[in-house]
């Protein structure tokens, strides 16, 4: 298998696309091409590089097409229809998952999909556990 697209979305409209291979995580290739992406501990105890699930691109259609802009942000899907992770994401709850939260330093694609990034999104969950 040669791996999976990832889209990762700012909030100012900036889109990046990284394709990212089976035993790879997001922030590792985005790294490696030069895409910022914030993060801090990369084991999954933190929740400084957390991104949002928002699309699942299946068999090649584009992701948007079958949903309006508004129909995107409201609708969560949930991370593990995506996204396996190296270890448990300690940093996350069960609820904050199941919205679409994923931590992009552990986490193993297993779909084409778009994901939201940002400070925005960091916000949107809860400190770790750890702090």
């Amino acid at each position: 298998m040669t791996g999976h697209d990832v889209t990762l979305e700012w909030p100012d409209g900036r889109t990046e696309r990284v394709a990212v291979g089976p035993r790879e995580t997001v922030l590792e290739v985005a790294g490696r091409e030069g895409i910022r992406l914030p993060y801090d501990c990369r084991k999954g105890t933190c929740t400084a590089c957390v991104g949002r699930l928002r699309a699942i691109d299946e068999d090649g259609a584009e992701p948007d097409a079958a949903a309006g802009d508004g129909d995107r942000a409201t609708d969560p899907i949930d991370a593990a229809a995506a996204f396996d992770y190296r270890r448990a994401p300690t940093a996350l709850t069960d609820r904050e998952q199941r919205a679409g939260y994923v931590l992009l330093c552990i986490a193993l694609v297993r779909t084409d999909c778009r994901v939201e990034v940002g400070p925005r999104v960091r916000s949107e969950v809860g400190g770790s556990p750890w702090s």
